[in-house]
């Protein structure tokens, strides 16, 4: 579940930075809808993938909100992946 749920992170947060590529001019109006409808339902499923992981992996409240909160600050999916590594060596 975890190697999902960082495979998952990585998406969501790569959709995100294409979303704000489309905001700074990068990549084409046109796409909006599309990208948005993706990146919403990989926002979704990062969010019930935490609450999973959190669980299985039994992370304080703090620690899953710090990771749910990663998912609003653009290249922030990469200390999630360190986070995850790190957790998993333990």
């Amino acid at each position: 579940m975890i190697v999902l749920f960082r495979l998952l992170s990585l998406l969501e947060g790569l959709s995100y930075l294409i979303i704000l590529s489309v905001t700074l001019g990068f990549i084409s109006r046109e796409y909006v809808s599309i990208l948005g409808m993706t990146h919403g339902a990989l926002f979704t499923l990062y969010l019930i993938g935490s609450l999973v992981v959190s669980n299985i992996k039994k992370f304080s409240i703090l620690v899953w909100l710090a990771v749910f909160l990663a998912a609003f600050i653009p290249f922030a999916f990469i200390g999630v992946e360190l986070l995850l590594r790190k957790r998993e060596a333990v």
